[in-house]
């Protein structure tokens, strides 16, 4: 039986140190820093009661408080951004039947429609931890950067991987093709966890699957944790290095001049 979603908050995730870009919660992107980027677009999310910003970095939460950005201060030593969630969590006082959605702290192109398809099959009482996926081509499966997932008929994943899976042993044929016309479904860095799955996960050590494909996912399924995929047809932009601040302001020029067209009057 389907019920109401749960309350939804939003945390992000946000540490200064990086090895190929430190201090990247704080580039610059057309005035602003990035984590503010996040913020506004998470923000609006009709489904998140509240959003805020966990970060180590005092130059962050100075930031952050410049601008009213909500945020919270965390250890320095979290092995994981999911960990930095959880102790945001507990600081705001989230409930124990809330869902948290952590939420990429560089992703300033986020589009707001993807947390709503993202906390959607929380109105089902059995999910406990989702995510979303995208269908790829095969050019895109073959780059290990590029993680993939596949899913069992209910829409739980069965596994995430580096590797191109599933394994198409006879060639790219295009029988029995996913629902958007892929045999591939990229992984898409959106997570939303009940607050007790959440609890669950940090106290868990890493697994050995975990350890070989460096994707922390991987320990829920490990732990016979379900993960429910949800797919989606949006896409978003993450910045992992300096190099992709340009891609992104561009993309936001372009965006903003096809909103000024859009509302101009006609003639």
């Amino acid at each position: 039986m389907l019920l109401p979603i749960p309350p939804c908050y939003g945390i992000i995730p946000a540490r200064y140190a990086s090895s190929r870009f430190p201090g990247k919660p704080l580039a610059d992107i057309l005035g602003k820093p990035m984590f503010w980027h996040v913020y506004e677009r998470a923000r609006r999310c009709s489904a998140l009661i509240d959003v805020a910003l966990a970060t180590d970095d005092d130059r962050i939460m100075a930031a952050a408080q410049n601008l009213g950005v909500p945020a919270v201060m965390t250890r320095p030593d979290h092995p994981s951004g999911t960990d930095r969630v959880m102790e945001a969590a507990l600081a705001l006082g989230v409930s124990e039947s809330a869902v948290v959605v952590n939420i990429q702290g560089d992703e300033p192109l986020l589009d707001p429609e993807m947390l709503d398809q993202l906390v959607a099959p929380f109105s089902d009482p059995d999910t406990r931890v989702a995510t979303l996926a995208i269908p790829i081509d095969h050019q895109e499966a073959l780059r290990p950067d590029r993680v993939k997932v596949v899913m069992d008929d209910r829409g739980r994943a069965l596994y995430f991987s580096r590797a191109p899976i599933p394994w198409l042993r006879d060639g790219e044929a295009d029988d029995d093709a996913g629902t958007h016309g892929s045999h591939y479904l990229g992984h898409v860095g959106l997570y939303a966890f009940r607050m007790r799955a959440l609890a669950r996960f940090v106290s868990l050590p890493p697994g050995r699957l975990e350890r070989i494909e460096r994707l922390e996912q991987l320990r829920l399924l490990e732990n016979g944790i379900p993960i429910r995929v949800v797919e989606t047809t949006r896409r978003s932009i993450g910045v992992d290095r300096p190099e992709d601040i340009r891609r992104v302001v561009e993309m936001m020029r372009a965006n903003s001049e096809c909103n000024r067209s859009d509302s101009s009057p006609s003639r």
